[in-house]
């Protein structure tokens, strides 16, 4: 999957992605700030729903994006065991699985270039004290589009080491991959050089 976009017609679809920002926001400060069970059950499977039936995502676009923290996710629960109790952990995990579910709802169904634009309009105040909403705006772009390129790669190497017969071996794949990261970070950064992405834009005169 090159991009964390799953084209649709549904009415999360056409919401405008300021909007479905904000509510990802809110539901984000709202978890934290009502660490309950049942609210946080609630804003899960209300997650589920909107992902599911209103946005219609297959399920394995979700299950993609929650798979890479499962890990994650079970040995917060075992130290919330040692910790703490048993609800606590269960409200974490719960909680963080529901942050990510929506944040991939999100991704899924807003292109990235109405991110960007979100970003970039949301830094705009910030001009007067330098900050270059572009440029934030394509750092933004660019981190959305290498986190499949990035793990199209690592299942690429994964392929080829389990045909020679190599298998659980993660200095192996670590390795090799991130050579090839490394490589196509310098390839992008003189990409963007030649394209003058790092040129102070000029300053207009002043009028007398």
């Amino acid at each position: 999957m090159l991009s964390l976009y799953v084209p649709g017609t549904s009415p999360l679809h056409r919401t405008r992605a300021g909007l479905k920002l904000a509510v990802l926001a809110v539901l984000g400060t709202g978890l934290f700030a009502f660490p309950r069970i049942e609210v946080v059950a609630a804003a899960l499977v209300g997650v589920l729903v909107a992902g599911l039936a209103v946005a219609r995502l297959p399920a394995r676009a979700l299950w993609a994006q929650v798979r890479p923290v499962w890990l994650l996710l079970a040995a917060l629960f075992g130290i919330h065991l040692l910790v703490t109790d048993a609800l606590t952990g269960t409200v974490t995990v719960l909680r963080l699985l529901t942050l990510v579910l929506a944040a991939a709802v999100v991704t899924a169904t807003t292109r990235v270039t109405a991110l960007v634009a979100v970003v970039e309009w949301l830094l705009r105040p910030l001009e007067v004290v330098g900050v270059r909403p572009a440029r934030v705006g394509l750092m933004v772009a660019m981190t959305l589009r290498f986190i499949p390129v990035v793990a199209e790669r690592a299942a690429r190497i994964r392929e080829a080491q389990a045909a020679r017969g190599a298998s659980g071996m993660r200095l192996g794949l670590l390795v090799p991959l991130l050579i090839q990261v490394l490589q196509l970070a310098s390839t992008l950064g003189e990409a963007l050089d030649a394209r003058g992405a790092d040129d102070v834009p000029a300053r207009r005169p002043r009028r007398a």
